[in-house]
């Protein structure tokens, strides 16, 4: 019930009727917060592609200027020939004998999956495993690469996957509420920017329709796009 009452205190704060500029959102998140933790700041972006078709699919990776905060746990599936090369960089995981039976037993130790152009076909036969957990290694995704280290390194440091759902959103983390203000917005557009350089060609139209921005248990934002 305090949460409830918290919740709506805050939403006292919003007009739902506005669409706010990036800056003015940033602002009203750091007043509103009711967690006694640090919140992450989330990004809802409603847009014109149709998933159903294949060429108005969404799926790529960008790298935010602001990005420190969070941990995800990498695992690389290689040869033996590159077993040395994947130990060495900072995946928390290396498999190659072992990955099928355990992924086929859904074992699921890692966030991302990274592959090579030669062991991506060993995949296949797990890719209904993979495939619904949206970890099945893709070259839009950047986790089908002959440079392991690298990607590695990019993806435990800066860089993000982002996708188009079933429901025609993509939804992401851009930080968290600690972060500076002009962090925070700055994260928030390179990550809009992100999405429309990766517009589909056969959408005609224009691309994103709504974006809202939150944070853990707060009510949404709607920013101007």
């Amino acid at each position: 019930m305090k949460h409830w009452k918290k919740y709506d205190e805050s939403k006292k704060h919003l007009d739902s009727m506005k669409l706010y500029t990036v800056k003015e959102a940033v602002e009203l998140l750091k007043k509103i917060n009711i967690t006694k933790f640090d919140p992450t700041v989330e990004i809802a972006v409603k847009t014109n592609a149709n998933p159903k078709y294949n060429d108005q699919v969404i799926r790529a990776t960008t790298i935010l200027p602001n990005w420190t905060w969070k941990t995800t746990r990498v695992a690389v599936f290689v040869s033996d020939d590159k077993l040395d090369e994947a130990r060495k960089s900072w995946a928390d995981v290396v498999w190659h004998e072992t990955l099928i039976n355990d992924i086929k037993n859904n074992k699921f130790d890692f966030d991302v999956l990274i592959t090579t152009p030669d062991s991506i076909r060993d995949l296949v036969v797990v890719a209904k495993q993979l495939g619904p957990k949206w970890l099945m290694p893709s070259p839009k995704a950047g986790t089908v690469t002959p440079n392991i280290t690298q990607s590695v390194q990019e993806i435990k440091k800066w860089k993000i996957e982002f996708r188009l759902d079933k429901t025609w959103n993509i939804h992401s983390g851009i930080g968290k509420l600690s972060f500076d203000e002009a962090k925070i917005e700055e994260n928030i557009n390179s990550f809009v920017k992100a999405i429309e350089d990766n517009k589909p060609s056969w959408v005609k139209w224009k691309l994103i329709k709504k974006i809202v921005l939150s944070t853990t248990m707060s009510p949404w934002i709607q920013i101007q796009c």
